[in-house]
């Protein structure tokens, strides 16, 4: 079985609960984490050519319309492009993946938008040949994906909340495709992708895409009433969940 396969089946195991989780506005860490640095990186969207690579479910896609975004979401997986498909009949979806992009022409965006897609992505070296692909010279990716330094999956926070605790069983610098148990509803391990984050620059600057800014996502003070209780609010407070990347298409 490819790879792409069993990442595939995996997702279309899960994407019913991942609209659950997901909803239409994300996720409480986007909410109080990303979103705001995905925004300020993307700019203003209106009238832009963009793609949502990796779009699960479309919320994103349906935020990026609605700020007059011309929005195509992708997603390997047909069960999550299914229920995209149902939620917004008004915005274009296609089955495909991040290390082909096969359905879509050269040059073809002016922005890429991957919200927490490459630490999923089994080929990363692919999926950033195919992201400068697909965009135009000079366009934008934005990419925004779980910290690699501090996973999620293996922090502990002590009973009062003022310690974080992060446990390793391998390598950091050894990339490893990754089983996490289930969370909150899910029934269901998750796959991933382990890679340390020079990987990801490395992977960057060999497809021709350029760093223009970057940033560890974090609560701010004004966004302190988001949190839905104490001990979320102190954990986005404390640690890092993501990284997220603004990047630029060289021009040759």
């Amino acid at each position: 079985m490819h790879e792409d396969d069993d990442v595939r089946e995996f997702w279309n195991r899960v994407a019913d609960d991942w609209h659950i989780q997901i909803g239409a506005a994300g996720d409480s860490n986007r909410i109080l984490n990303s979103d705001p640095v995905l925004w300020a990186f993307a700019g203003d969207v209106g009238g832009l050519k963009v793609l949502d690579a990796g779009c699960g479910t479309g919320y994103l896609c349906r935020q990026l319309r609605d700020r007059g975004a011309a929005v195509t979401g992708v997603d390997l997986s047909e069960r999550m492009i299914a229920i995209a498909r149902a939620q917004h009949p008004d915005i274009e979806f296609r089955v495909d993946t991040c290390s082909e992009l096969g359905t879509f022409a050269d040059a073809e965006f002016d922005l890429l938008i991957a919200n927490y897609v490459l630490m999923d992505t089994p080929d990363l070296e692919g999926a950033m040949r195919s992201f400068s692909r697909v965009l135009r010279t000079g366009g934008k990716a934005v990419l925004v994906f779980s910290h690699p330094c501090f996973p999620a999956g293996g922090a502990t926070r002590s009973m009062n909340g003022d310690e974080t605790n992060y446990r390793w069983t391998f390598p950091y610098f050894e990339r490893r495709r990754r089983v996490d148990p289930p969370w909150a509803h899910f029934t269901s391990d998750f796959i991933w992708f382990h890679r340390p984050l020079s990987d990801y620059w490395k992977a960057f600057k060999a497809a021709g895409l350029v760093v223009m800014d970057f940033e560890e996502p974090r609560l701010t003070e004004e966004r302190f009433h988001l949190a839905e209780n104490p001990r979320k609010l102190a954990s986005s407070r404390a640690r890092p969940y993501s990284v997220a990347f603004q990047l630029r298409k060289r021009i040759a």
